[in-house]
């Protein structure tokens, strides 16, 4: 299904023009070259663009993005070997930079600067063999001069800094930076038929076998393209289909022969996925899991809604216009159905979409997850997954990356969670089904254990989502329902008066409340620990001047108790108890927000 659905996406990116025709490599380039006539580097000019993104409302993170430029195609084979017209500036300039000293030098242990370099000359040379224009000439002059060990004190490639190593460079002649090398006519007409000369030669002493998509008999791909662009994967790319052991192999076929995909459903597939990889709106990475996400469609309000509603913003939604979006959505799904002509892409309802989760091993990449689903049912479940976390009126999108986040210890940085309950979140997300168990035991550890401001909205949102699908006892709201009966409910709601009473009565901020004392152990041991508090209560309500409202208040609560607390409360309890607690805590608030408001309006 896997690689059906993403040559299907390639037939539909060539016809929009958005995918490279065949014999060509997308290539980041971060500088351009620009030579003189006789051959000498002029200048060197950055021509990366530098963008503004907002990390949060009032703060924004800037980095500069290298251009996409398609040249000839690149090799993928290990060991020394040059391209036409080399990006890699190690060929380019056979130049090592020592990371500590900051210096070029020209020789190594190895001698791979060298050999690099005198294979980039010879490979250039012969192709560029009877071209003949201004840069061409340029271009030749360069291969035919540049000296490595006469230019380790290079001023312009000094400047460049740490950023040598890592860059893509093209060249141009000095003065029409607007002219590269790679663009020129002529070259472009002398690689594509030196390309079609190479298939044709490959297409003679190739294997020709049914291939297992299409089903057509065609020549089958002995290795397959890499992938690029998976976190944690390597730079030069993995492969998603390879065969490296000779334990894996079977009726003596080595290689991707064992596997009989077609060389032309390889590159189309590899291609798409790579196209997929290099678009920051078709993916999202949780924890080590690369999520690749497209529609069957050649526009992308698909893929922009659904990173607005996972990652709460997207490059073209903006967190505002997402909260509005997200309030529309939830409006539709307490009526049952979502109303997608509102959101302007009613037309997309039934468009196929896919998500693909990648994670990468020592050679090859792993496919954690594929899911299929139309894009209107997609829409509901994200819709009813972010109704699930609302915990006020106030709609706020809560991102997979905010649930890792309140899943970790704030006080450890490096603190990893289990990537299979991420893939669970994510999965009940998509699909609309039950939320791992793991989720409800994890955030009540993490309420227990992380102390001051530990009881988050998100974390409770988290609490209300599992316990409203998965257990369907109770149905919480986002506000205090004053109406709920259960008894670890109202002991949560118990213990928030409790704090209230004990910090109203101190008159000012304490350094430690019953919260930090007794939360945990009144969350599973109710009747142990609430006795102890009311005795308590007793000295603080002689110290407030309010009383007699915490007194009605307490009481309206053990009206509803059964005439005593619960001896345990097990997991699920413990969640209703932090919900009644954050929920009964958060009117507090409201209600001296209320008085602020009408003492303002009076002044």
């Amino acid at each position: 299904m896997l690689i059906q659905a993403l040559c299907d996406y390639y037939d539909i990116l060539a016809v929009d023009g958005k995918i490279l025709p065949e014999g060509y490599s997308n290539v980041n380039v971060h500088y351009l070259i620009c030579l003189t006539e006789e051959g000498k580097v002029d200048r060197i000019l950055s021509c990366q663009e530098r963008i503004q993104s907002e990390i949060r409302p009032g703060r924004k993170k800037e980095k500069w993005i290298p251009r996409t430029e398609k040249m000839p195609k690149r090799t993928e084979k290990t060991g020394i070997e040059s391209n036409v017209i080399e990006h890699r500036p190690l060929y380019i300039f056979g130049l090592n930079l020592e990371s500590k000293s900051g210096r070029l030098m020209s020789e190594d242990a190895t001698g791979k600067a060298q050999k690099s370099h005198e294979v980039f000359v010879k490979t250039n040379l012969e192709f560029l063999e009877g071209l003949e224009s201004p840069l061409i000439c340029a271009y030749r002059n360069f291969l035919e001069t540049w000296k490595p060990e006469s230019e380790t004190e290079n001023r312009e490639l000094l400047a460049l800094g740490k950023e040598y190593g890592k860059s893509g460079f093209a060249f141009c002649l000095t003065g029409y930076p607007d002219q590269l090398l790679h663009e020129e006519r002529l070259v472009k007409s002398r690689w594509e038929e030196r390309y079609r000369m190479q298939s044709a030669e490959e297409g003679e002493t190739a294997v020709v076998s049914q291939c297992a998509v299409s089903g057509e008999r065609a020549e089958i791909a002995r290795i397959h393209s890499k992938i690029r662009g998976v976190s944690g994967g390597l730079a030069t790319g993995s492969v998603l289909i390879g065969f490296n052991n000779p334990s894996e192999n079977s009726y003596g076929n080595e290689q991707s022969y064992n596997s009989n995909v077609s060389r032309a459903v390889m590159e189309r597939y590899t291609e798409a996925l790579n196209f997929l990889l290099r678009s920051g709106r078709h993916k999202i990475v949780l924890d080590d899991i690369t999520v690749v996400f497209w529609a069957m469609d050649a526009g992308e309000t698909c893929e922009n809604t659904l990173m607005a509603m996972l990652c709460g913003a997207s490059d073209e939604m903006s967190a505002e216009e997402t909260e509005r979006m997200l309030k529309r959505m939830l409006e539709d799904a307490k009526r049952g159905t979502i109303v997608t002509n509102r959101l302007q892409f009613a037309d997309k309802g039934e468009v196929d979409f896919y998500m693909l989760g990648l994670k990468p091993n020592s050679s090859r990449l792993s496919v954690k997850f594929i899911y299929r689903k139309s894009y209107a049912e997609l829409l509901w479940n994200i819709a009813r997954f972010q109704q699930d976390l609302q915990v006020s009126k106030e709609v706020r999108p809560v991102s997979i990356a905010r649930i890792k986040k309140e899943l970790c210890s704030p006080k450890n940085t490096t603190e990893q969670i289990n990537p299979a309950l991420l893939t669970k979140i994510f999965e009940a997300a998509i699909y609309g089904t039950h939320y791992p168990e793991a989720m409800l035991a994890t955030t009540i550890r993490r309420i227990k254990a992380d102390g001051e401001k530990s009881v988050t909205g998100v974390r409770i949102g988290m609490l209300k989502a599992c316990l409203n699908r998965n257990y369907k006892k109770e149905e919480f709201d986002v506000a205090l329902d004053e109406t709920n009966c259960g008894q670890a409910y109202l002991c949560g709601r118990l213990f928030a008066v409790l704090e209230k009473l004990q910090q109203d009565a101190a008159g000012t901020r304490l350094n430690r409340t019953i919260r930090d004392t007794y939360i945990a152990s009144a969350a599973a041991k109710p009747a142990i620990i609430f006795p102890k508090l009311l005795k308590l209560a007793q000295y603080h309500l002689n110290k407030v001047k309010s009383a007699v409202y915490y007194e009605k208040l307490l009481g309206e609560i053990m009206a509803g108790m059964e005439g005593a607390f619960p001896d345990t409360l097990l997991l699920q309890d413990q969640g209703r108890f932090f919900i009644g607690y954050y929920q009964q805590r958060q009117t507090f608030y409201e209600k001296k927000e209320s008085a602020n408001n009408v003492e303002m309006e009076e002044a």
